[in-house]
């Protein structure tokens, strides 16, 4: 394996990670007061998790299973880690304290009412996003590996889907903080997750990593973006928005996750 194969796939890597920081710095520039721009950008990144979890990742996942085992093997195998990823994340979210830190919230319109709720939404959304993050990152590194080119249209992929992400974590924290700083580090943390899952293939995972592993790690991965989509963000941006604003956001995100993929077949 060639040391400059190895830097590209990582930099590849470093760049879909780091596209959350591009969406925390997207959010930012909207007023604090936007309650409709909340509701509509928490609905956005709702639906961009909900489509690519069901139409890309679990179907990754069900491939690379049904290839190492069999058709209704590798559908049992996706199904379990599907669900297993759900039961990890909320096992998770027992056990992650509520922000209790009053000083840390400032007053803001509407949002003054709950910067708890807020915050631990935007800490539970960087953790899911941290998680799925990693083996997305050991794919991306091991596709670009293989075939440089194939590893690009990857990593572009990723990196549209993780700009919404990033507003995920990010709107949240600021609206709960009233912090642009510590928005734009929670988003930015989130995304780094990318890049070590690569580090940590190329050392340890790789002599290892089959399609086995692939498929059980990515069914999980769905698992959790759907979970923390139906249980924080769509609740949370139809709570903050008139009726219909957040529906609007998850309809578009799916339509821009929809054609980023396609794009990039």
């Amino acid at each position: 394996m060639h040391m400059s194969n190895v830097l590209f796939a990582f930099l590849l890597t470093m760049f879909a990670g780091l596209s959350t920081g591009i969406g925390s710095t997207i959010a930012l520039f909207a007023k604090k007061t936007n309650t409709r721009f909340l509701s509509f950008s928490l609905g956005f990144s709702g639906g961009v998790m909900i489509y690519v979890s069901m139409i890309e990742i679990f179907q990754k996942a069900y491939h690379s299973l049904s290839e190492a085992l069999n058709e209704k093997s590798g559908a049992w195998a996706t199904a379990a880690g599907f669900f297993g990823g759900m039961l990890m994340i909320a096992l998770i979210d027992k056990l992650i304290p509520s922000s209790k830190n009053p000083h840390e919230a400032k007053k803001i319109e509407d949002m003054s009412k709950s910067p708890d709720k807020l915050m631990r939404m935007g800490t539970m959304t960087a953790l899911a996003i941290a998680i799925h993050n990693f083996p997305e990152g050991l794919a991306t590194f091991a596709s670009a590996i293989k075939n440089p080119s194939l590893g690009i249209a990857i990593a572009i992929a990723i990196a549209i889907h993780n700009i919404p992400e990033g507003i995920a974590v990010s709107v949240p924290v600021y609206y709960a903080t009233g912090s642009r700083k510590k928005a734009f580090l929670m988003s930015f943390l989130s995304g780094l997750s990318e890049p070590l899952g690569a580090i940590i293939g190329y050392l340890i995972l790789m002599p290892f990593f089959n399609d086995i592993v692939f498929g059980i790690l990515f069914a999980a991965v769905a698992g959790i973006m759907v979970f923390i989509s139906l249980d924080e963000l769509l609740p949370t941006a139809r709570e903050y928005g008139e009726a219909h604003i957040s529906i609007y956001g998850v309809i578009l995100g799916m339509i821009t996750m929809a054609v980023s993929l396609i794009l990039f077949i």
